[in-house]
Parts: structure tokens; C-alpha cells; sequence
């Protein structure tokens, strides 16, 4: 599977989601070559044991010279480890080493939303920008920032956690031990409390509170969305609250960071013309001194469910160049000149 050629290097981004595990070659131009998909395993063991058999069988059809992992969860400042993830099996794992001993490839992992942003940075919506979040919106929110073209991981690797800013003292709880964070508000798992709650004020005719009622458990975030399509009331309303959170909590972002621009990806911007342009304005209100600042653009992701495959991909990429230049034996790819890409150990 090793192997350097006078080329640019074929690199395998895998996204590691609760559900499943899929992996893609990706070439230098950041274009999807080939894919394969499997369950995600619930042991470490397993877990590693499935990469191993993605990774290899990908590298019957290519010939691979890293892997880069996007894992939902806190990674270590040199990138080499798993320090905790919610959602895998993994505990202060070195799984990088692991997966390199295992594969005879060089492996490097990213946070998933670092790994998006940095594809989306390099070949989709964030292109040009200069100080850029992301805000990948799904079971919950998770973030990336884009500092003049730099990563910000903070000082332990484990910036930004935007999903966890409190916007509610006292509201929803969350699943991190606060109450009234961002994403229990503006998330899809948060549709489906929001469609709940305002279920008992709801008058209008509403194929989706029939559905509520008979099955409260049932009402997912896509479910809300597709009936907000069909102009559901109370999925409209739904949808508006959404919205309204969303645009109050780029707000607090715009506050912060005063970004030039905000990507917004994740599986719910697949609605975005239901919610974007409300959210838009919400933002530019609430935002401090509105009307005399500049806002930031507000923009989709270009690349969509690819995003954390592909940056996966990229950074391994970025790093093979980086320790090929220390060898002296570079392999002609231009790399984007982004500090802290991180290196295989």
C-alpha cells in the first residue's frame, strides 16, 4: 500500500460516525475517486479491526500513502491520539500508532468539523475566506475556526465547542451536564423537542400533530423538515424557532470572533432554504452594534456529507509533503502553507 511516487499521493479520508464508518480516496484536487462503507463497530477492537478492512480494501483498486481519520471527538494537540469521543468506543486510545502498525501507512486523525472546514477552506464554500467558522448542524452542533487561514484547536486541541455555549440559563438539558446549550436548541434532535412543545398551542390543521400524538418518538428532524416543505403549520413554526436560535447563536459567534465568514454544514443545512434567510436577519439584529458593522456572509457547505473525507484526506496529504520535505524528497504537490497541519510520528 506504501509507496511514493513522482506524483501527487493518493490519500484515504475516513469519516468515523456513530453509525457508520465510510471511506473515500481522495485525489490532490480534493475530488472523491472511490468509496466504501461499513457499519461502526461498538469495541475498540472491532472499530480498528473495520478501518483496517476499509483501508484495504480501497487499496486493492489504488495505490495509498496515508490515511487521515475524522473522529466526532477530542484529539490530542499532536493529532496522534483519542482522548475522548462520545459517540466511539475510544478512550485516550493511540490509534493512530495503532492504525499505522496495522496498515504499514502513515495515519493521522482531525476532528471531524476541523476536517470539514479545512476541506471546505481548500475546495468548496470557505475559499477565500480569512476568518471563517463552521457550524455543522446533525444530532447536535459541532464547530471549527479558521484563523487567517490557521486552524485554532486552542491550547489542549479541543476548540472550538460552540454547540455548548449556554443561550438559555436554565432551559434544555444537555447531554454535557449544562442546561440551555446552543445545540439543544438548534439541532435536529432539538427539532423534534421544539415540534413537541409547541404541539399544545398549535390550532391549525397538522398532519405532523397527528403524528406527534400517536407517536411523539417517532417525529424526527427530517421528518419536521419535509412536512415544513409541505407547509405543515406546526412544522413552519418549528422550523421559524430554528431559525431564530440559529441566528441568536451566530450572534454570539459574530460577537466573539467577528468572522468574515460562517459556513454552515451538517446534515440539517440540506434545509437551509427553510430556515437561512430568517436566520440571516436574526443574526444581523442581534448581533452587537447592527447596522454599524460589517456581517458576516452566511453561506452553505459546498461539500457536503464528502467535507470531513475529504479534509481528512487533505491534512494526511499536507502532512506526507511536509515529512517528505524534511527527507528532502518532496513530492511536487503544492501545499497550502498553513501553519500546524500537524506531521506523522
Amino acid at each position: 500500500m506504501t509507496g511514493f511516487r513522482s506524483g501527487a499521493p493518493l490519500t484515504v479520508g475516513i469519516d468515523i460516525g456513530g453509525t457508520n464508518i465510510r471511506a473515500s480516496v481522495v485525489d490532490a484536487a480534493g475530488e472523491v475517486l472511490d468509496t466504501v462503507q461499513y457499519p461502526t463497530p461498538h469495541s475498540a477492537v472491532a472499530l480498528e479491526a473495520a478501518l483496517d478492512r476499509a483501508v484495504r480494501e480501497l487499496a486493492d483498486r489504488h495505490t495509498l500513502d496515508a490515511v487521515g481519520l475524522a473522529v466526532a471527538g477530542f484529539i490530542s494537540q499532536d493529532r496522534t491520539t483519542v482522548r475522548f469521543a462520545p459517540h466511539l468506543p475510544w478512550r485516550d486510545a493511540p490509534v493512530a500508532k495503532r492504525l499505522t502498525d496495522r496498515l504499514g501507512l502513515p495515519v493521522l486523525l482531525e476532528h471531524d468539523a476541523n476536517a470539514a472546514m479545512w476541506a471546505e477552506y481548500r475546495f468548496g464554500a470557505a475559499a477565500g475566506g480569512h476568518n471563517v467558522v463552521l457550524v455543522a448542524i446533525g444530532t447536535g452542533i459541532g464547530a471549527a475556526l479558521l484563523l487567517d487561514g490557521t486552524l485554532y484547536r486552542g491550547t489542549y486541541g479541543v476548540a472550538p465547542e460552540l454547540g455548548h455555549l449556554q443561550i438559555v440559563p436554565g432551559g434544555r438539558d444537555c447531554g454535557c451536564g449544562k442546561r440551555g446549550c446552543w445545540e439543544r436548541y438548534c439541532s435536529g434532535t432539538a427539532l423534534a423537542e421544539t415540534a413537541i412543545e409547541l404541539l399544545a398551542t398549535e390550532t391549525a390543521p397538522s398532519a405532523l400533530a397527528r403524528e406527534l400524538v400517536a407517536d411523539p418518538g417517532a417525529v424526527t428532524g427530517r421528518r419536521i423538515a419535509d412536512a415544513a416543505h409541505d407547509d405543515d403549520p406546526l412544522a413552519v413554526r418549528v422550523m421559524a424557532d430554528f431559525a431564530r436560535w440559529l441566528g441568536l447563536g451566530l450572534a454570539f459567534v459574530g460577537d466573539i470572533f467577528d468572522p468574515d465568514l460562517v459556513v454552515i454544514a451538517g446534515g440539517v443545512s440540506s434545509s437551509a432554504p427553510l430556515f437561512l434567510d430568517e436566520a440571516r436577519e436574526e443574526y444581523a439584529a442581534a448581533v452587537t452594534g447592527h447596522g454599524h458593522r460589517p456581517l458576516a456572509r452566511i453561506r452553505t457547505t459546498q461539500l457536503g456529507e464528502a467535507a470531513g473525507m475529504i479534509g481528512a484526506a487533505e491534512l494526511a496529504r499536507a502532512a506526507l509533503d511536509a515529512r517528505a520535505r524534511d527527507r528532502g524528497t518532496g513530492s511536487g504537490h503544492p501545499v497550502c502553507p498553513e501553519k500546524g497541519l500537524g506531521t506523522f510520528t
